[in-house]
């Protein structure tokens, strides 16, 4: 049903107005506010900028190195000073001449020990004591036989003296004066081998105390009261004769040549606070084919740090001579030996094999192997190959 309003009633209101049929539609830009529109072309322009910046930075080439030229060494030319060639050597303290004392005689248990370990000995003095009763009974036998020997020849010699008397009468033969006379002679050579007997006892319980051969230090005492011995217990005692102790020094075999007899020699045993001035007494002859090493062998004064068996390190003054010194920087080591880094004409590293000759507080004397003159590598030497070039700087 169609309703109609009053036309009365829609006087009082505008008048609505209606499309237009053949007007166009407005763009997007015309209905949206200009501020909105501006801030969004901004946030582009700002986007577009950035990303441009970052592809710049990109494809920009990087800083350009320096160019790097050779590594530049420390080095110096040592020249030469004048120097004390040492030898500095190692070995064991030993005892000069050492004794062994064992059994001599018959065997039997130990019933006294008369020297100890560390004690001075004289010559002949008893170190030890076996059990001699069976023996000290069987001298009182032989001493008994010895007087019955004896009384034999008394009365065989007063029977032939009466049997002389009688036969310049008449009574008595000449074959009973010869009889007689062989009985006085026989008496006598039965005494004799008694008297042989208790001598040889006496000598065999003389065995029976350990006696020290000679004078001198006692290093050992390796037996005990009532241990059983014998001549197969080997030795029972260790003396030093004299008391005479010695450092067995070890020493390259090229350096035995420049030692010699009777040279004054620092040793200093392991803890020992001080040296002690020894003197060699024997280069041995013989090089130990395997090691290289000859023997010193260094008489050592009585001292009480110097023991039988300890270990001492020895320097040895083999003259002075002028050398190049090195600091231990400047030298290395390998299996094949020591060696140094040079820089030749061209500033290329070289390397030069040396022997050090000694080693002190002032550096390392070179025996062989530099002049002197040479640019030596003092550090870095272990960071550079030979045949590389290299720009020294001298130190001063």
């Amino acid at each position: 049903m169609n309703m109609h309003l009053p036309s009365q009633k829609l006087e009082g209101l505008a008048p609505v107005a209606e499309p237009e049929a053949d007007a166009p539609a407005r763009p997007w830009h015309a209905r949206v506010p200009l501020t909105r529109l501006g801030l969004v072309a901004l946030s582009l322009a700002a986007l577009a900028a950035f990303v441009w910046f970052l592809v710049e930075r990109a494809n920009a080439p990087g800083p350009t190195a320096p160019p790097s030229g050779p590594p530049s060494v420390s080095v110096m030319v040592p020249g030469q000073v004048e120097v004390a060639d040492r030898v500095r050597v190692t070995g064991s303290i030993a005892a000069r001449r050492e004794m062994p004392v064992g059994v001599v005689g018959e065997g039997g248990a130990i019933v006294a020990i008369r020297a100890e370990a560390g004690q001075y000995v004289r010559a002949g003095q008893v170190l030890a004591e076996i059990d001699s009763g069976v023996q000290r009974a069987q001298l009182a036998q032989l001493e008994a036989a010895v007087a019955q020997a004896d009384a034999d020849v008394r009365l065989a010699q007063a029977e032939l003296d009466r049997a002389l008397k009688l036969v310049e009468r008449g009574f008595v033969s000449q074959a009973d004066i010869d009889r007689r006379t062989a009985t006085r002679d026989s008496a006598r050579a039965r005494a004799e081998v008694a008297r042989a007997q208790v001598r040889e006892m006496r000598e065999r319980i003389a065995r029976l105390s350990i006696r020290a051969p000679e004078a001198g230090l006692v290093l050992q005492r390796m037996v005990e009261p009532g241990q059983v011995v014998s001549p197969a217990s080997g030795a029972l005692f260790r003396i030093a004769a004299g008391g005479q102790m010695e450092l067995r020094a070890e020493v390259a075999e090229q350096d035995m040549a420049a030692l010699s007899v009777g040279e004054p020699v620092s040793v200093t045993p392991v803890g020992a606070s001080r040296p002690v001035t020894g003197t060699i007494w024997l280069l041995e002859p013989v090089i130990d084919p395997q090691r290289r090493l000859g023997t010193a062998r260094i008489a050592l004064p009585a001292d009480p740090s110097i023991r039988a068996g300890g270990f001492a390190v020895a320097d040895i003054e083999a003259g002075r001579a002028m050398r190049p010194v090195l600091p231990q920087s400047a030298v290395l080591a390998d299996p094949s030996g020591s060696y140094v880094y040079v820089v030749d004409g061209e500033n290329r590293v070289v390397r030069r094999d040396v022997r050090i000759a000694s080693i002190s507080q002032a550096g390392v004397a070179i025996g062989e192997g530099l002049s002197g003159s040479e640019r030596v590598i003092v550090s870095a030497g272990a960071f550079v190959r030979p045949g590389e070039k290299v720009t020294p700087v001298l130190r001063t």
